[in-house]
């Protein structure tokens, strides 16, 4: 577009694209503004049991998207949740954000409540903390926590910082507990609270904007070549440099 003549900085036609932009004012192509992509959105939703996290389903069952409220925008899950575990579900407008709160490398904490059959001490829970491998499968450090007994069943408050595939059910069955009941009351800093069953709220632009200055920048997953230097910080000033014309020649000594 640049070479076609199309694009223009404060009313001046750029001729090379090594041109240095620290923001989109006054930036046209083809004689209209560019506009600044539109913030990041956050959203909570108390999804119910019985509802799968998914656009649809081949097999007919009920989705979120069949129950959420109508005049959202377009939202994508921020991770899944388990057709049977209901709680805290986070929906955004952004893919970079989505994939920001799902990696574990960016270390944000998802908080559960389980009710479970069996027995168990508080000395077998903490041993989680170390992690555990089931089944050739290597799960990260747990915090948990066991809250009350009620009879048969115990209920357990477990905060694990990934979300690898109905996690906290094999954990606890590995254990030899039966999960009758899984809440996801917490992600990161962003609690269930007392949202109710199928409601959703979205979480105010300040909060999201404090929150995103915290999180761990999350690794770039394409290949770079070989001896070329990492992207620079989302924060840093980048300087494109402009080209140079062929060097003069040497004058020669007499």
């Amino acid at each position: 577009m640049i070479e076609a003549g199309r694009v223009a900085l404060n009313g001046v036609v750029l001729e090379t694209p090594a041109t240095l932009v620290t923001s989109l004012h006054g930036v046209t192509v083809d004689g209209k503004p560019v506009a600044a992509p539109a913030p990041a959105r956050l959203f909570r939703y108390h999804k119910p049991a019985g509802l799968l996290t998914a656009e649809r389903d081949p097999k007919g069952r009920p989705t979120i998207y069949d129950r959420l409220p109508e005049g959202l925008p377009r939202l994508v899950p921020v991770g899944r949740l388990d057709l049977n575990t209901e709680g805290l579900l986070l929906l955004t407008t952004d893919g970079s954000l989505k994939r920001q709160l799902e990696l574990p490398s960016t270390g944000v904490p998802r908080t559960y409540r389980a009710r479970a059959y069996g027995q168990i001490s508080q000395a077998q829970l903490e041993e989680l903390i170390h992690g555990i491998e089931i089944e050739g499968v290597r799960y990260g450090s747990i915090d948990a926590n066991l809250e009350r007994r009620t009879g048969a069943n115990v209920w357990i408050e477990m905060k694990l910082a990934e979300g690898k595939n109905r996690e906290v059910r094999r954990v606890l069955e590995h254990l030899g507990l039966k999960v009758g009941r899984l809440i996801r009351t917490a992600y990161g800093p962003f609690p269930l609270a007392d949202l109710a069953p199928g409601a959703v709220e979205e979480v105010r632009q300040h909060d999201l904007v404090v929150f995103r200055k915290t999180l761990k920048a999350a690794p770039d997953p394409r290949p770079r070549p070989e001896g070329t230097a990492p992207p620079p910080s989302p924060n840093s000033r980048i300087i494109v440099a402009q080209p140079r014309g062929p060097r003069p020649p040497a004058k020669r000594r007499p």
